[in-house]
């Protein structure tokens, strides 16, 4: 169904980004997400490319958004290249808006067909110094622009001025993504309930007999269930041993008493996605050694939720994180040496592969700057991002006791740094092992 109206963010943000002062004088360009063929005829769900999609609410395929000086110094433009009506292609695949809704519903100062983007680009660069377009993302993207400014140059005659320079716009854009808006925080808090509430029912479903697939399919349910239109990204579903591959995504073995199963999966909302991980018995409870390890994954995480406020540093709660696991796997006798060897050699990376959290939004590992002026980061009121530690003994690992062999657990919530401190978005999907054990009773 096309939508007859468009919230004020858009067109906000539009006027964030051009209204910075160092970009007086550029252009940006963004391409939208285009439809990927699955075989000859079938294509992928379709999702709109993220900074397309933040910049301007528009979900077809095949589009640009320019973002162009006025003409005598007035204020930007905002163009929109689109597809044309078209009356047999929509009686399959459905209405398009075209120009004239482009115009009516995206608040946009102009729309055209998207067969005159090479046509009329050029046009809008006059005046302009600098144009921002990321480049590598798709060929022929690339060739259509280079072309359009290598028509521009000629444009000019005998200037002797070399292309446009091209910036990668994704920085600038980052930094806005990265601080997020009463708006995005309620879309990030639909999205974070949803999964919480779906790892809560997962908890109760699992049992020994059932495939990874159809908790896989069971996840996929439930989010569309509770209004989720698609996953935020592939669903890991790993059983015994599978949980010691940090992405795995086959999920087609069978689930056997006696083994935990991790679980990391996460709704989208409104093109804003949760990323929760729980670990947790396929069977009525945790083994002393599977307990072992995650009463201290969960104690690292725990001490890290706590560390997280303004003004500290991810880079300081990764060093906790991997402080805490080392202890407690010298105290398992699964490491022998010292905490800061250990860490410093790279030797933790044996048991916890990799970092601690990554930024969260429209993207699961959204976009945005870890350090400043070469300095991590200090975290601010609006970031959001994971908390997630693990421990992985791989199955093959000879060195470990045979006990401890094949088990991996990770705990993830996510989390948004508020002005005095952190709201934890995933508290609704259980996480203390007597809690979980009581729900597989």
């Amino acid at each position: 169904m096309l939508l007859t109206s468009l919230p004020s963010s858009f067109k906000n943000r539009r006027d964030a980004l051009m209204k910075k002062p160092e970009e007086s004088g550029s252009a940006f360009l963004f391409p939208a997400a285009k439809e990927v063929l699955r075989n000859p005829d079938v294509t992928y769900p379709f999702r709109q490319e993220s900074n397309f999609q933040y910049l301007s609410g528009f979900e077809e395929p095949e589009a640009w958004l320019l973002l162009a000086p006025g003409s005598k110094g007035g204020a930007y433009r905002t163009i929109l290249f689109v597809r044309h009506r078209d009356p047999v292609m929509e009686i399959w695949e459905g209405e398009r808006y075209g120009t004239e809704g482009a115009l009516k519903v995206f608040g946009v100062d102009e729309a055209y067909t998207i067969d005159e983007f090479s046509k009329r680009f050029p046009e809008f660069l006059k005046g302009v110094d600098r144009l921002f377009y990321r480049m590598n993302l798709d060929e022929s993207d690339d060739r259509e622009v280079l072309g359009a400014l290598e028509k521009f140059r000629r444009s000019q005659g005998r200037s002797g001025k070399p292309l446009l320079a091209i910036s990668d716009p994704n920085e600038l854009i980052a930094e806005m993504r990265l601080f997020k808006s009463s708006e995005e925080i309620e879309l990030m808090r639909r999205a974070c309930d949803i999964t919480a509430k779906t790892h809560l029912a997962l908890m109760k479903e699992v049992r020994p007999g059932m495939n990874e697939y159809e908790m896989e399919a069971f996840i996929d349910y439930q989010f569309r269930k509770q209004g989720s239109p698609r996953v935020g990204y592939g669903s890991i579903v790993a059983g015994g041993k599978n949980a010691c591959c940090l992405h795995y995504r086959a999920n087609n073995e069978v689930l056997k008493d006696g083994d935990l199963i991790l679980v990391d999966a996460g709704a989208e909302f409104g093109y804003y996605t949760s990323d929760i991980t729980r670990t947790f018995p396929v069977g009525k409870e945790f083994s002393k050694t599977q307990a072992a390890i995650y009463d201290l994954v969960l104690k690292s995480q725990l001490e890290c939720i706590a560390m997280a406020k303004p003004g500290a540093t991810m880079a300081a709660i990764h060093r906790h994180a991997s402080e805490v696991l080392v202890e407690g796997a010298l105290s398992l006798g699964l490491m022998k040496g010292k905490v800061d060897e250990i860490i410093t050699s790279g030797k933790v990376k044996q048991f916890y592969p990799h970092g601690t959290g990554h930024w969260l939004g429209m993207d699961v590992h959204d976009i945005g700057l870890y350090q400043l002026n070469g300095e991590p980061r200090k975290l601010e009121a609006g970031m959001m991002f994971t908390i997630e530690p693990g421990f992985y003994v791989q199955p093959d690992d000879l060195h470990a006791p045979a006990e401890y062999r094949g088990i991996g657990v990770r705990i993830e919530d996510d989390v948004l740094v508020t002005k005095t401190g952190l709201e934890v978005m995933t508290a609704g999907a259980p996480k203390a092992r007597a809690e979980i054990e009581a729900l597989k009773s």
